[in-house]
């Protein structure tokens, strides 16, 4: 049965399994980090369970900002565009969602070419 454990002791299988924020946050980082692309907290949310968005900064006075979605025909997340243009557009954007997510985590990453990674293996 589902959540049980296995024979021979083994911790019960689990079709999804999910990352803490923190650990999504500080291995998206991490990522970021061997491409050289910088990435700030710019809002800390719940450790455990907070959703996460990341604003690209391309540093020209625009940005795009990320949402994880999810969608509920195919099961399958997926990064989306919440909003995008000038960067105090998306700086409003962010408060917003923060208004009324008080578990919510904003990344700002910074990169002229407009590198996010987030469409990469382990990111979604």
């Amino acid at each position: 049965m589902r959540g049980e454990p296995q024979a021979g002791g083994n911790a019960p299988l689990c079709p999804m399994t999910r990352l803490t924020a923190s650990f999504w946050v500080a291995a998206y980082r991490k990522r970021l980090d061997l491409y050289g692309i910088p990435c700030m907290v710019v809002r800390h949310g719940d450790d455990t369970s907070g959703a996460v968005l990341v604003k690209l900064n391309t540093l020209d006075g625009q940005a795009r900002v990320y949402q994880r979605s999810f969608d509920l025909t195919t099961g399958d997340r997926a990064w989306i565009v919440l909003a995008e243009g000038a960067d105090r557009d998306c700086d409003a954007a962010c408060a917003k969602q923060a208004s009324f997510d008080p578990d919510l985590w904003v990344l700002e990453v910074e990169d002229r070419a407009g590198r996010h990674l987030l469409d990469e293996d382990g990111l979604t």
